[in-house]
């Protein structure tokens, strides 16, 4: 069975963990507290990060290259279309949410009113959280300006542009940073995506000493 070394309400793990489940890869959850260091994590990733993923027989590290992996490796069912041209709007959204909307949401939200207090790093940054709240509202509205053309985001089919997007999105839902009345389209996008037999286990997640949202797993809010 493949081990997956993550962090609940990392985006970066739950977008792996949603590549799995889609394409029904059974996986052992290894819960790995990545900031302490721990000599044996950091030789199966010098990077220090999460998620690690150990199937076939290697070690993986980093969340896009682990996707493509099983992408390749276990093509059904499809999150990568095929045309060349599609491909690379998948890749292109994926980057947004990885990078841009990371740096400019996740970690001034979720990461300064949960993941400090968990690393014991201080407390959260007001000015980080303010913008982060700022910075979500643009967000929300690109996603609906893309559903507004598409049926995803990417395009006619559910891609793993969906799937990056809805692992950043769920993790802030954990703690209720997500204003879901200000786009509708986004709003019904994500109880669709978040009703697939996929997400069950996302939804299932509890931190200890950080309940979810009332709202978190009710599939239709």
């Amino acid at each position: 069975m493949a081990k997956l070394y993550h962090v609940p309400l990392s985006p970066f793990c739950r977008k792996v963990r949603l590549v799995l489940a889609e394409k029904k890869i059974e996986v052992e959850l290894a819960e790995e507290r990545y900031w302490e260091k721990d000599p044996d994590f950091l030789r199966r990733n010098p990077a220090g990060k999460v998620p690690v993923l150990k199937i076939d027989g290697h070690t993986l590290s980093e969340s896009q290259a682990i996707c493509e992996y099983i992408e390749e490796t276990v093509p059904e069912p499809p999150l990568m279309p095929r045309k060349p041209e599609a491909r690379f709007e998948v890749r292109r959204l994926v980057g947004w949410f990885d990078d841009k909307f990371h740096d400019e949401v996740t970690s001034r939200l979720l990461y300064e009113r949960i993941n400090k207090k968990i690393m014991k790093t201080g407390f959260p940054d007001s000015g980080n959280v303010k913008a982060g709240a700022k910075a979500i509202k643009f967000h929300l509205d690109y996603m609906a300006w893309l559903l507004d053309h598409r049926r995803w985001l990417a395009g006619d089919v559910m891609t793993l542009a969906d799937f990056a997007a809805a692992a950043h999105l769920s993790a802030l839902d954990y703690i209720s940073d997500v204003d879901w009345d200000r786009q509708e389209a986004v709003k019904d996008w994500y109880a669709k995506i978040k009703s697939r037999p996929a997400f069950r286990a996302i939804l299932a997640d509890q931190v200890p000493g950080y309940p979810p949202s009332k709202h978190y797993a009710i599939l239709d809010f």
